[in-house]
């Protein structure tokens, strides 16, 4: 069905909209199914408001986003890393979702199913603009196409289709509806609340006169600076009363919502030996001899066990690695290069160019499945098929007779290499052959394993260069003894380093390296960048671990990764405490720059003057377009000082100002040159509207507050 091939073309634009809108795909059924009992705890991924959710029913709701990435991306394997992705935006929206569905709930805020309607038809949103029912015409959605759908699907579902493939399709396209619908309808949900919240701020013309004059006037002046670096730290004496203080004074700046510990670790990779390579390269060579001289290049890439799949058909360089891509152009059609080591992957590779050709980027194709008892059976019927059209008759006609549309559908390069390379099939072969070099208008049967298709395509566009080519791409991997003798000094190492000390004392001896993480939670994926450290997290975050412990031994990484982690320091939820090394660097730095301040304006009381100043040893300078709407950057200090443009904003044309003002970096006395607006008309309604989107930022800041209010329990590090 095309419409696959639409939700795949979009698939990316959809997956931002998804991602970044407010509240995104969370199913309303979830939030009244997911209560465990208490007993039940190490199956409760989290808990929000009190309300617990089992990992099944996590797991279900990612499985249900996976797959709707997986069919518009056109493969079946999602990397790691955006597996991480995926669960961390189903968690959030998850948080977030339920913690508006609570406050729509008290507020008896709702989404109709008219209200639903109204989106359909008015047919905009841009969520509905990535789905298939999209009118071409029009470039909006079409909702008598979805109720089109719909009924279809019905009535497959209580007749369902002789051809699987397409009852297939017909799944998948009402799985991925679905999944809209539902998505849309949280999002308006959020959006209604997040709506009412802001109208509670208000602004007005009065305010909208300010704020335009904030934006708009720009004052030149005459800049006195005193530098705080002018000042030596150790000329400024700071007690422990002075650092109490600050701390009570700023202590909000030091609350963190969950518990965060800071590690350190010893990673070792293992890496290949010199004899490891040398076994590799000569290997390698026999598998340049074989590629060289093998007339169907499927079985040595096959047996080879190449990380790149031989597709059998030309491809664009986009489906090629980076560095094989780069030298296509460079090789001549038949020739099979030496072998290569790539640095930027570890990998060795071979590489033999077997054509060259130029291949539309996107085709418009239809066709029949044909199927008989026996393959002869199959092939006459589909002969007889080819026949008939060639003589005028009609396709979609022809079609509908064994139960199929018949209709055109276009396919880029993108999905049809795709969808071959996740299974490379010498029936995928034939099928992409045909529809890449298919002649236009021309008709094709092609014998496959179980049956028969005709294929005819109907246009053509977008030629460029496509590349069929052998490669044999491997990594430069260690052997088992090397990963043995590896192990063994590991070991050796954590049996004599039982404490945190020990392996600061041992580590270089052994010729590793300690590091340090600091604040890991249980959001994080990984210790130290290093994929399969999940036995590790559960270590760091487990009730028994105690500041000081050294942990076991963990395999992990990607087999290649060996692992010891200490638990250096607990930071519970709540305040940081004032011994806290990060904290009382922060609060010192504060004190140091408040006396520092308070010396400098000492030295400079009574200075009315920009010469007066400099007399004072002051760093002069002409500072110009600066606004209150923006923090005037100072080259003397190398900062950016909101209380400066506050205060020039204040000094009228002509005056000195009144009072030194204390910055980030330093202290300042300026002269106000000129005053001047720039020439832009006032307009209320747009300031007024500029406005309405400040206040939008204020409503995410109360989501915030009610997300740090929820009592979020996160626990998937326990199971992800």
């Amino acid at each position: 069905m095309a419409a696959l091939g639409k939700i795949r073309s979009r698939g990316t634009i959809l997956i931002i909209i998804i991602g970044f809108g407010l509240f995104a795909f969370i199913a309303e059924e979830l939030f009244r199914s997911c209560e465990t009992t208490s007993n039940d705890r190490r199956q409760q991924v989290g808990e929000v408001l009190g309300e617990k959710i089992s990992v099944n029913d996590f797991q279900k709701l990612v499985d249900d986003y996976t797959d709707v990435i997986k069919m518009q991306q056109g493969t079946e394997n999602i990397p790691e890393d955006q597996m991480n992705q995926v669960k961390d935006m189903v968690w959030n929206t998850y948080v977030q979702t339920h913690i508006v569905e609570k406050e729509a709930k008290e507020l008896g805020l709702k989404v109709t199913d008219n209200e639903m309607q109204n989106i359909l038809d008015e047919g905009t949103n841009p969520m509905l603009l990535q789905t298939p029912f999209v009118n071409r015409q029009t470039g909006r959605f079409d909702a008598t196409a979805l109720q089109k759908f719909l009924a279809e699907y019905k009535a497959n579902q209580n007749t369902p289709s002789s051809n699987p493939q397409e009852q297939e399709q017909y799944d998948k396209i009402y799985k991925y509806w679905t999944f809209i619908e539902r998505t849309l309808r949280q999002q308006v949900l959020a959006q209604k609340y997040q709506s009412l919240f802001s109208h509670c701020f208000l602004s007005n013309p009065v305010e909208a006169k300010m704020a335009f004059k904030e934006e708009n006037q720009e004052s030149s002046i005459q800049l006195a600076s005193f530098p705080y670096t002018d000042i030596n730290d150790a000329q400024v004496k700071v007690t422990e009363g002075d650092l109490q203080k600050k701390y009570d004074e700023l202590k909000l700046r030091f609350k963190q919502p969950v518990e965060s510990r800071d590690i350190s670790y010893v990673d070792q990779q293992v890496v290949a030996s010199h004899s490891d390579r040398a076994a590799l390269m000569k290997t390698f060579e026999g598998y340049q001899k074989q590629l060289a001289t093998a007339a169907d290049p499927t079985d040595v890439v096959r047996k080879s066990e190449s990380q790149v799949p031989y597709l059998g058909v030309p491809a664009p360089k986009a489906f090629y690695p980076a560095d094989i891509a780069a030298e296509l152009d460079s090789i001549s059609v038949g020739t099979t290069t030496g072998v290569k080591e790539n640095k930027s992957d570890n990998t060795l590779d071979i590489v033999k160019l077997i054509s060259k050709v130029s291949l539309p980027d996107s085709v418009q194709y239809r066709a029949i499945q044909v199927v008989g008892k026996t393959p002869a059976a199959a092939q006459a019927k589909a002969d007889s098929i080819v026949k008939a059209l060639q003589k005028g008759a009609n396709f979609q006609a022809l079609a509908k007779k064994s139960g199929q549309p018949g209709n055109p559908t276009w396919a880029t390069s993108q999905q049809l290499i795709g969808g071959l390379a996740q299974n490379t099939s010498a029936d995928n072969r034939k099928m992409v052959s045909a529809i890449q070099s298919g002649v236009v208008n021309a008709y094709s049967n092609i014998p496959l394993s179980e049956g028969n298709i005709v294929i005819q395509v109907t246009d053509r566009k977008g030629f460029k260069d496509n590349y069929q080519a052998a490669i044999i791409k491997k990594t430069i991997d260690f052997s088992k003894d090397t990963y043995r003798n590896s192990y063994n000094k590991f070991a050796g190492f954590v049996s004599a380093s039982q404490t945190a000390g020990a392996i600061a004392k041992n580590a270089a001896h052994y010729g590793y390296k300690v590091q340090s993480f600091k604040d890991i939670t249980t959001a994080s994926h990984y210790v130290g960048n290093v994929h399969s450290t999940r036995d590790a997290l559960k270590w760091i975050f487990d009730s028994g671990t105690h500041e000081g412990d050294v942990s076991p031994m963990y395999e992990c990484g990607d087999n290649d990764h060996l692992m010891v982690v200490i638990l250096n320091k607990i930071h519970r939820a709540g305040y940081r405490d004032l011994d806290d090394p990060q904290v009382m660097a922060a609060v010192k730095a504060e004190v140091i720059k408040d006396k520092k301040a308070a010396m400098i304006m000492a030295k400079i009381k009574g200075v009315n003057s920009i010469g007066a100043a400099k007399a004072k040893g002051a760093k002069i300078s002409s500072v110009n377009q600066i606004t209150f709407a923006a923090p005037v950057f100072v080259s003397a200090t190398g900062a950016s000082e909101p209380a400066l443009s506050g205060a020039v904003f204040a000094t009228a044309k002509g005056r000195f100002v009144d009072h030194a003002v204390k910055g980030n970096a330093g202290v300042y006395l300026f002269a106000v040159v000129n005053k001047t607006m720039l020439p832009v008309r006032f307009d209320e309604k747009s300031e007024e509207q500029k406005l309405r989107q400040k206040e939008m930022q204020y409503a995410s800041n109360f989501m915030q507050e009610l997300y740090l209010n929820a009592k979020v329990v996160d626990n998937r590090y326990l199971f992800f």
